[in-house]
C-alpha cells in the first residue's frame, strides 16, 4: 500500500515525502540514507502517516502537504479536520481595501 508521511526531525521541521514502504522508509532516514534534508536533521521520528490507493496517489498528496505552511500541517497531524479550511492562505483575511479616490 502506497503512503504519504510526515517526520519530525530533531530541529523541529517537517518532512513530507511518499513510499510504499513506511518502516523501510523511516529506517532509510535516520540511517543517514534519505532525503539530503532529513540527514542532516536525524533523528527523525513519524507524525503522520495516511494510506492511498496509487503510488501516485500518494505522491500528489505529498506535493499537496508540501505546499501548506506549518500552522496547517500541525493541524493535520493532530487531527484538527475541521481548522484545515482557515488555515488555508487563500482563507486568510484581506485587509480591507481602500475607498476610491473622489
Amino acid at each position: 500500500m502506497p503512503y504519504t508521511y510526515i517526520l519530525q526531525c530533531a530541529d523541529g521541521s517537517f518532512y513530507v515525502g511518499s513510499t510504499w514502504d513506511i518502516d523501510r522508509r523511516l529506517w532509510q532516514h535516520n540511517a543517514g540514507e534519505g532525503a539530503v534534508y532529513t540527514k542532516r536533521r536525524r533523528p527523525v521520528k513519524l507524525v503522520y502517516v495516511e494510506e492511498s490507493p496509487r503510488i501516485a496517489d500518494a505522491y500528489a498528496r505529498e506535493k499537496q502537504i508540501q505546499g501548506w505552511n506549518r500552522a496547517k500541517r500541525l493541524a493535520l497531524i493532530e487531527g484538527r479536520l475541521a481548522d484545515l479550511p482557515s488555515l488555508s492562505s487563500r482563507a486568510a483575511p484581506q485587509p480591507p481595501a481602500a475607498d476610491p479616490p473622489l
